[in-house]
């Protein structure tokens, strides 16, 4: 099964995990195939915010969740989105996300996100050096917004874990506000700004430069839908393509949203919910923007790439095959009117939506499975890009047996 003494892996996904993954092996020997049904990064790794948040160390349920969740759900504007129809199936993740709230599992899972993200700014500026697109990966901060100081007061236990991490962070007035972003509208008066933190200019773009290295060093990139993981005797032996059927002494899962549904037959019950997010592009928005911007009061991200503004943000729960709401999507260009009231707004525009993998205590599932040669790396919510230079090179660290001083039991899928 060895190609010259090489261990053969195959990687699952063709995000920005999946792309990673495979070039942290490919660089540390082994002999790599990346399958994806798609070309690699047309998946969610396109269309997210580009925010490199190495500080958000808060998991998505915190204290008073339950309260804020049943508020949201019958108001079809909120940041979140439940559809009635939907709440069944969603009901059992649900309830595991509410139990993730309790002030003692936030502290614990904190501790267990900054252990991959603490490092991530650092590992994208190296990766993005090496594959040789260091321009894409930038450092001005970003700037949260907030209507006013009771809106900030109900995030204060996120930004005390974030400063209990060593996020560095920056107060601001209105006047703080206008000194970094000029165009900023008059309903937001109190900011918080993360001077440390970055971006990704163009995600799409970081993921064909990563794939374009892997394949220049030998690494093979085949278009094919996976049908199942073969194993035998507790060991994988092979990934059956629906094109054909791959070898391999390693498989490593990095198949987003749809990575439990792929190891449901080998007797994984993985809690994994797609948290359907989307975007708006806007090609001349006619105002100038340096940085993120996150009207934290509506969880949307605002950011200045190199095609343009991109609008992104909402969470709206409804699986995998549920078609995208334009509706929702009209809300974000509603959010950019607030935020940037001199913004010219097109008439005639379209937008994006993708599927984030998201598990109810907002950690990945990283590591080693109860099959010799099965790994998994996914469910990384709205943290794919951020944790992706990290959690990639903790794999294959595991997978080649190199030390790590990173635990990665909390991250295990047995915790399910």
């Amino acid at each position: 099964m060895k190609s010259e003494g090489r261990e053969k892996a195959v990687v699952i996904g063709g995000g920005i995990v999946g792309v990673s993954t495979a070039w942290h092996l490919l660089r540390r020997g082994a002999d790599v195939t990346l399958i994806d049904r798609d070309e690699p990064g047309r998946g969610c790794s396109f269309g997210n915010a580009g925010a490199v948040s190495f500080g958000s160390v808060t998991p998505l349920a915190m204290p008073g969740v339950l309260r804020d969740g049943l508020r949201m759900l019958f108001d079809p504007a909120a940041p979140l989105r439940i559809p009635l129809h939907y709440l069944p199936k969603a009901a059992p993740w649900l309830r595991r996300f509410v139990r993730a709230s309790r002030p003692e599992e936030v502290k614990r899972l904190a501790g267990a996100l900054s252990s991959v993200l603490g490092h991530a700014m650092e590992r994208h500026v190296d990766l993005m050096g090496q594959v040789g697109a260091p321009e894409l990966i930038q450092r001005r901060g970003q700037l949260h917004l907030y209507p006013d100081e009771a809106s900030l007061g109900k995030d204060k236990m996120s930004w005390a874990l974030r400063a209990e991490h060593g996020l560095r962070i920056e107060r601001l007035k209105r006047g703080d506000i206008l000194a970094l972003e000029p165009e900023i509208g008059a309903d937001y008066s109190v900011g918080i700004f993360t001077p440390d933190q970055g971006m990704s200019i163009n995600p799409y773009r970081q993921v064909a430069a990563i794939v374009a290295d892997f394949a220049r060093r030998g690494g093979r990139i085949v278009r094919d839908r996976v049908a199942a993981i073969e194993v035998a005797d507790q060991r994988v032996r092979a990934v059956r393509g629906e094109i054909a059927s791959y070898d391999c002494d390693h498989a490593v899962v990095c198949a987003g949203a749809w990575s439990a549904q792929l190891l449901a037959p080998l007797g994984y019950d993985i809690p994994l919910e797609s948290q359907r997010g989307y975007h708006v592009m806007i090609a001349s928005p006619g105002v100038q923007i340096s940085r993120p911007v996150i009207a934290a009061d509506r969880k949307v991200f605002l950011s200045p790439m190199e095609e343009g503004l991109r609008v992104a943000g909402t969470v709206e729960f409804g699986g995998l095959e549920r078609k995208p709401s334009r509706r929702r999507a009209e809300f974000l260009m509603q959010d950019v009117a607030r935020v940037f009231p001199r913004a010219q707004l097109p008439n005639d525009w379209s937008f994006w939506m993708g599927h984030r993998p998201c598990l109810p205590d907002s950690l990945p599932v990283l590591g080693p499975s109860r099959h010799q040669g099965l790994w998994f790396n996914f469910g990384h919510g709205h943290l794919g890009l951020t944790m992706s230079a990290t959690t990639s090179e903790m794999l294959a660290r595991a997978v080649c047996g190199e030390p790590s001083n990173v635990d990665l039991a909390p991250f295990s899928a047995d915790r399910f």
